[in-house]
């Protein structure tokens, strides 16, 4: 399966596949964002599977660094899938996000679009 452009809850939403790149730091961000822009996306899904561990150590500040690339273009991003258990810091970053409106962790592509379809 490749990255593809569909419609959840009224939203453009480029769905990226489990086994494409990892983003691994801000640049591989920016490619993201990038291609979101070209299919006309305004939101990102990306599969947890896509990102490197550093990503939930928080300490490394990637997860951050790649948020802010998502805001600075107003792309959201929604990471998909189990994260990793990262203690209570990541749990926090998590439950936070989640209040936002720029960056969610949800389950799934279903609970993505039921929370898109409430935007």
């Amino acid at each position: 399966m490749n990255d593809a452009l569909t419609d959840l809850g009224g939203t453009s939403v480029l769905v990226c596949a489990p086994g494409g790149p990892a983003v691994r730091g801000e640049q591989d961000a920016v490619d993201l964002v990038g291609n979101a822009f070209y299919l006309g996306a305004h939101w990102v899904a990306l599969p947890v599977e896509r990102l490197t561990g550093d990503f939930f150590r928080l300490r490394t500040r990637l997860a951050g660094a790649v948020a802010q690339k998502f805001v600075n273009y107003r792309v959201g991003l929604a990471v998909v899938g189990d994260v990793p258990e990262g203690g209570d810091a990541l749990e926090a970053f998590v439950r936070e996000s989640n209040r936002g409106r720029h960056l969610w962790f949800v389950a799934d592509l279903e609970e993505l679009e039921a929370r898109l379809g409430r935007q």
